[in-house]
């Protein structure tokens, strides 16, 4: 099965958590035991784990990577979105689950977040999923 989310997003930069989406589509695949693969086909947003049980660590991760890599440095590109392109690589464009019982095989506090570096826009999200059988 494979699904496209359209994600919007209302800031440059940003962390969504879309884990229920995610489980929402695994629910209505019907797969009890596979893999769920999550891409992102954009140059310029990301997909990643991590706690969602405080929104202060999404936030934090934001404030960080703006730090790190700011929106102004002297970059060559001319479209001027050079920073979200280095993020977007330090990132990823994927994330690969296993699905067991029906259920993503997430930690406890984690979450899945998709990352926009260069919003607000419509971006879109692949989904995946692969029974087992």
């Amino acid at each position: 099965m494979i699904e496209t989310l359209e994600i919007p997003t209302g800031k440059r930069c940003e962390f969504i958590d879309i884990t229920h989406k995610i489980n929402t589509v695994l629910k209505k695949s019907g797969v009890r035991n596979g893999l769920c693969h999550l891409f992102v086909p954009h140059t310029s947003a990301a997909v990643t784990i991590n706690e969602n049980a405080d929104s202060s660590v999404p936030t934090d991760i934001v404030a960080e990577l703006n730090k790190i890599i700011p929106f102004n440095d002297n970059y060559r590109h001319s479209e001027g979105n050079s920073a979200a392109h280095i993020k977007s690589s330090l990132i990823g464009q994927s994330e690969l689950f296993i699905i067991a019982d029906g259920v993503l095989s997430l930690g406890t506090w984690q979450g899945i977040f998709f990352c926009e570096f260069d919003g607000p826009r419509r971006r879109k999200l692949i989904i995946r999923i692969t029974d087992e059988k």
